[in-house]
């Protein structure tokens, strides 16, 4: 049984829609942010990486880069460019690339389902990460960029909100530079809305598919709140945080690719002659970069060559969520015994590079700076839902979602 919740968002007036909505904090670093924003006041990037407003040499985790984004978000709601909604909601979200449509519901969750399982995870977070996003939930008091759920489609929910959709002006509608197009409703019809609150009571999981971070420091900085409240009823705002939810059918995930600094002592000979235990070698006479066109291959870029490698036999394990995933079949039975990749959470030898990237990008970072770059098949997303159903941790950097939530679109006021 899961639970949405309508609410007020605090969002972009309409106008200003298409100069606030932001790509997520984590996808950029504090130089590139201050580019996207030197021509632009009203980037929801001066809340999520509030640095851009403060000195280059500031630390990132300086109580100013906090006080700042509060204030920001203060400043924005003042001048107009934030307004709130009169009376709670729930709202449709629409991701157009590359002709390719996803529709999620967004709406609060809650971290009661988040605490009991309800909703499932498939990564490991790291302290400071949440710390950081602890501590800007808690100084602004707003959850400021959606959690990305998915659950396994239901039919009566996808003709329940793409029926809203043909009947209903879109609050929100417009082309982002990268060329995706992004569409919003707000639903303010209460008899729609506790429609998909029962037909959600249905549903027996959610996922996380992105945002395990955010998630995870949503729900402690609302463990937290009712530390200090006692008496709480578990009806305040501070009990549920942001998200948007998909369709399971409706998602993409992108292959996440690899690279390594080194052969971990070997000579090119010597390294070959290693995989080739646990793999079949073929060199890749084909145009352009190596894409594994299935599960279980894989491409390797080494001395100005693509391999194919496909695993052998024994090494595959269909039966197990978790060993016949890529990554995993990758890591152990390669990066790990071979180019000594123990860690790959910590280990600063390996780099990943997200498949909107394209492959070409790999030659490009071996040609620069590192020895030799794996191509993966994507993960799916029935393997990321099998893993969480089983309780399991799925290797770092399995998946890449495309496209991206934009951030400053949808905010949520935890008082």
């Amino acid at each position: 049984m899961a639970i949405v919740r309508p609410f007020r968002a605090v969002r972009p007036h309409e106008t200003l829609a298409d100069k606030v909505a932001a790509l997520p904090y984590d996808v950029m670093n504090s130089e590139e942010a201050r580019e996207m924003v030197k021509d632009n006041p009203y980037s929801f990037l001066h809340v999520d990486k509030s640095e851009v407003d403060l000195p280059p040499s500031i630390d990132l985790y300086d109580q100013r880069v906090y006080d700042k984004a509060r204030e920001n978000i203060v400043k924005f709601i003042e001048d107009g460019t934030l307004v709130q909604e009169a009376d709670k909601a729930l709202y449709i979200y629409t991701l157009v690339m590359d002709g390719h449509p996803q529709t999620g519901l967004v709406s609060l969750a809650s971290i009661d389902d988040y605490q009991n399982n309800v909703i499932k995870k498939h990564e490991f977070t790291r302290a400071e990460k949440e710390a950081d996003r602890i501590r800007h939930v808690d100084v602004t008091n707003f959850h400021t960029g959606p959690i990305f759920l998915t659950y396994v489609y239901q039919e009566e929910i996808t003709r329940i909100i793409e029926d809203y959709k043909k009947n209903h002006e879109p609050l929100y509608d417009f082309v982002a530079e990268d060329g995706v197009t992004h569409t919003a409703w707000a639903i303010l019809d209460e008899n729609i809305i506790e429609e998909l609150k029962k037909r959600f009571e249905k549903v027996e999981s959610l996922y996380i598919a992105d945002g395990h971070h955010r998630a995870a420091s949503a729900v402690r900085v609302g463990m937290m709140r009712r530390e200090k409240n006692k008496d709480f009823t578990g009806e305040e705002e501070f009990n549920y945080f942001l998200s948007v939810i998909f369709p399971s059918n409706e998602l993409r995930i992108m292959d996440y690719n690899r690279v390594v600094k080194d052969l971990n002592g070997c000579d090119s000979e010597q390294f070959m002659e290693a995989v080739k235990k646990d793999f079949t070698v073929t060199a890749y006479e084909g145009e352009g970069p190596y894409r594994p066109e299935r599960k279980h291959t894989f491409g390797m870029y080494l001395d100005g060559r693509w391999y194919k490698l496909e695993a052998k036999e024994h090494i595959i394990f269909d039966e197990d969520p978790l060993k016949r995933l890529d990554c995993k079949i990758l890591q152990d039975h390669l990066l790990h015994p071979v180019l000594g990749i123990e860690d790959p959470r910590v280990d600063k030898r390996i780099d990943f590079v997200g498949g909107i990237r394209g492959l070409k990008e790999l030659e490009r970072r071996v040609e620069k700076d590192m020895k030799v770059a794996f191509s993966m098949y994507p993960t799916t997303i029935m393997d990321l839902i099998s893993i969480s159903d089983a309780g399991m941790v799925m290797p770092p950097k399995s998946t890449w979602f495309e496209p991206k939530l934009r951030s400053g679109l949808f905010l949520h006021d935890l008082e």
